[in-house]
């Protein structure tokens, strides 16, 4: 039995993740997008189960962070938008697909879903890896710094100050 071709391929799921407040999150239009319905058709099924969608699992972003979004994905404007956009945490996706009862909304969940874990496993073995460096400069004598320190830097996560919002 040969693997099932995803729905909508992983790059395009992970193009669309962005960090708000220090989250993963996606956006309404985007999540939209990818189920192909109209956002304001998403967002009506979210408020209709207001219930589903504690604060953990949906925010709404400030002006401020929509603008700082704005200018990071460069365009001009969220297409006439009357409120701010709304951000999805992975467990809010989660519950969306239950909201919108659609086969493909189901489907794209599950592509989704499979993102968020390959994201969180790039950051567990970013760490795993800085571990070893370390158990290894413990290991070795001081000739081996200046490699270690190299290393180390390459690892570094750049300053979140210095970093735009979105995807990692």
């Amino acid at each position: 039995m040969g693997q099932v071709r995803a729905l909508v391929p992983a790059e395009v799921v992970e193009s669309v993740i962005v960090v708000v407040r220090g989250e993963k999150v996606l956006l309404d239009r985007d999540i939209a997008r990818l189920y192909e319905v109209e956002t304001r058709t998403l967002m009506q099924a979210v408020k209709r189960n207001k219930e589903r969608f504690p604060k953990d699992f949906m925010l709404q972003l400030t002006v401020e962070e929509a603008a700082d979004l704005r200018c990071q994905i460069g365009t001009s404007s969220w297409g006439g938008r009357r409120y701010r956009p709304y951000a999805f945490t992975e467990q809010g996706v989660a519950m969306l697909s239950g909201v919108l009862r659609s086969e493909r909304a189901v489907r794209v969940n599950v592509e989704i879903m499979r993102a968020f874990v390959r994201l969180r496993r790039l950051a567990a073995s970013r760490e795993d890896l800085a571990q070893k460096i370390e158990d290894l400069e413990e290991k070795y004598d001081s000739q081996f710094s200046v490699v270690f320190d190299a290393l180390r830097e390459l690892m570094a996560a750049p300053d979140p100050a210095d970093r735009p919002i979105g995807f990692e």
